[in-house]
């Protein structure tokens, strides 16, 4: 399979049009535990670049359809408009939203997340990066990270996943794919590709 460099995939983000007014805006997106979040943090050190987290956004477990579309509205349509961006964040604990949390401006905003890239959020895209591995190595990666916390939802997160990105068709209009049932080696500076 092929393979790109964290720096040419860094560099390919710098080199986007903006997607939201001036910022470049990229969605990482794809199933839980795919490894969204490791690869967001690689690429925002390379670009010191702003990060939404959709966990942040997402209305508690049965959320994934109604925290994409906060992202576009609270977040990438503010932008768009030369405003600032901001949004409630939910508080996991309360079962509640909390504080609002302004989105630091920045040349390039990096949105990772289940349904970072929906429908709802394409208009404002620069890029949609989709990242995923096999079930059986997602599960083993959530439970192993995340344990009792998450376990009791998983299938209903997995079905909620599936009827979005379904019905969005988020996989076929990645501009690009990634692979992480490889194991990491630590120091590796690429990532899988897949055509």
């Amino acid at each position: 399979m092929p393979v790109i460099a964290l720096d040419t995939l860094a560099a390919r983000i710098r080199a986007a049009p903006a997607g939201a007014g001036d910022t470049t805006t990229v969605a990482v997106d794809g199933p839980s535990s795919s490894g969204k979040t490791t690869l967001a943090a690689a690429v925002a050190a390379r670009l010191d670049a702003a990060v939404v987290h959709m966990d942040d956004l997402y209305p508690g477990w049965d959320g994934l359809a109604a925290g994409a579309r906060n992202v576009a509205d609270e977040v990438l349509a503010p932008l768009a408009a030369g405003r600032p961006a901001r949004y409630r964040r939910w508080d996991w604990h309360r079962g509640t939203y909390g504080e609002w949390v302004d989105v630091p401006p920045a040349p390039v905003l990096l949105i990772e997340g289940c349904g970072s890239g929906s429908a709802a959020a394409a208009p404002y895209l620069s890029i949609l990066i989709w990242v995923d591995a096999p079930p059986e190595v997602r599960k083993r990666r959530g439970l192993a990270r995340d344990g009792d916390t998450f376990a009791p939802h998983w299938d209903r997160w997995a079905r909620q996943e599936e009827a979005l990105f379904t019905a969005d068709r988020t996989r076929e209009r990645a501009d690009l794919r990634i692979d992480t049932s490889r194991p990491h080696e630590p120091g590796t500076e690429t990532v899988v590709c897949v055509p």
